[in-house]
């Protein structure tokens, strides 16, 4: 079966989200245009990784440009995206894989997420050639979300995703575990619910 890639150049929105109750939510992203809706799964670590990514990587495209780039050093307030997911959200595949990446030519930030792969742990992957495709052949690859953002909506992206991270539920002051509204097991108070 050909390989699946939901491209967006540019989308109308890119955006991290969520559905459910702190402590039961699920992370996705989201690329929209035309009435095209994609939406993706992935976990609360790998949205944050991804927007310190394109923090960093934004960063260094204004350094090496010396400023002169089209990409902001903070986000546009005008382009703040503070609206849900589009409903309903169907998911596509969950997320194994990202990459990123600055293409020079057309000033644009290149985020991919690619399905996770479920691979037999007792397969031997060297002696399987078409176990290795997987890896290799982008024809019959997994799927793939390939997003090409602006410099601004780069930053729009990652501020979002950077305070939805934030926004989970509050830390425990002693053990930094996450504390349900009922409280938690503290392992730092030897076991005594807080």
């Amino acid at each position: 079966m050909p390989r699946q890639v939901f491209f967006y150049d540019p989308p109308e929105r890119f955006v991290a989200g969520t559905v459910g109750e702190p402590g039961q939510r699920a992370f996705y992203l989201q690329a929209s245009a035309r009435g095209r809706v994609t939406s993706v799964l992935l976990e609360k670590t790998q949205v944050a990784a991804l927007a310190e990514r394109v923090e960093e990587l934004l960063d260094e495209v204004v350094r090496r440009s010396g400023g002169s780039t089209a990409v902001p050093a903070v986000a546009p307030a005008e382009m703040i995206d503070s609206a849900p997911l589009d409903m309903p959200v169907v998911e596509e595949f969950r997320v194994g894989t990202m990459a990123l990446a600055w293409d020079e030519s057309i000033d644009r930030l290149i985020v991919e997420a690619q399905a996770l792969i479920e691979v037999d742990p007792e397969s031997d992957l060297d002696g399987d050639p078409d176990a290795q495709d997987l890896f290799e052949d982008d024809e019959n690859g997994p799927p793939m979300l390939r997003v090409r953002l602006s410099g601004a909506m780069a930053r729009v992206f990652a501020k979002r995703a950077l305070e939805l991270v934030s926004a989970g539920r509050p830390p425990c002051p002693f053990c930094s575990l996450p504390l349900d509204p009922q409280g938690h097991v503290c392992p730092r108070q030897n076991g005594y619910r807080r």
